[in-house]
């Protein structure tokens, strides 16, 4: 009986086979992602997609784009968060004056805001 080689290469394609048992399997890998960090938003994120937006999710992991494209989702999360934050305490009038004098009242403000404007930025950019 013939051994059979390990590795093979395909001339016309390039590809190297590798010997499974009796199959010659591809040895394909995707090339490495540029890595960036991905915060709270671009995972909240990244787990919607997973579920919800299956084809696109496999799209962008096949062009290696993932990555890239959560850590830019975070990015305009953060910025959101910060700009309507902003506006909001301007709008209620939330001051450092009031953080100061009525601590208490300052916290429940602020969970206030920061619950409207999650609420915000999930509704827009997260789970969209």
């Amino acid at each position: 009986m013939e051994k059979l080689t390990k590795f093979i290469t395909d001339e016309r394609t390039g590809i190297t086979y590798e010997l499974q048992g009796d199959y010659y399997i591809p040895c394909l890998k995707l090339p490495d992602e540029e890595q960036v960090e991905i915060g709270v938003w671009g995972m909240r994120h990244l787990e919607y997609i997973k579920h919800h937006r299956k084809e696109f999710y496999t799209s962008l992991v096949l062009d290696c784009k993932l990555k890239r494209y959560l850590a830019d989702i975070n990015k305009q999360a953060e910025e959101m968060f910060d700009t309507l934050i902003s506006q909001y305490k301007a709008t209620e009038d939330i001051t450092e004056q009031l953080k100061e004098d009525k601590q208490m009242e300052w916290v429940a403000h602020m969970n206030n805001i920061r619950q409207k404007v999650t609420e915000i930025v999930n509704s827009e950019l997260i789970y969209n």
